[in-house]
């Protein structure tokens, strides 16, 4: 999964979606990860990464993860 190309984000967390005028904050760690997904970073980079820095249990990463990454689709922000 990819973010899609066309997707506006900022540090602060703000994404846009121009194809249908959508816009969402998200909370820091969201944000890096979208910034890391637009790096075209791997979903596995993106995770040891997060856990080097943060203080998380790698169980409850891989729950937020899917929760997260199901909410993206949700909203049409990924391509496959």
């Amino acid at each position: 999964m990819k973010l899609k190309k066309n997707i506006a984000t900022s540090e602060s967390g703000f994404v846009f979606n121009p194809s249908s005028g959508d816009s969402f904050s998200l909370n820091i760690i969201g944000a890096e990860i979208l910034l890391q997904m637009k790096e075209s970073k791997s979903s596995d980079e993106i995770k040891k990464d997060i856990l080097n820095r943060y203080e998380v249990d790698k169980s409850l990463l891989e729950k937020d993860w899917d929760d997260f990454m199901a909410q993206l689709k949700d909203n049409n922000l990924l391509e496959f």
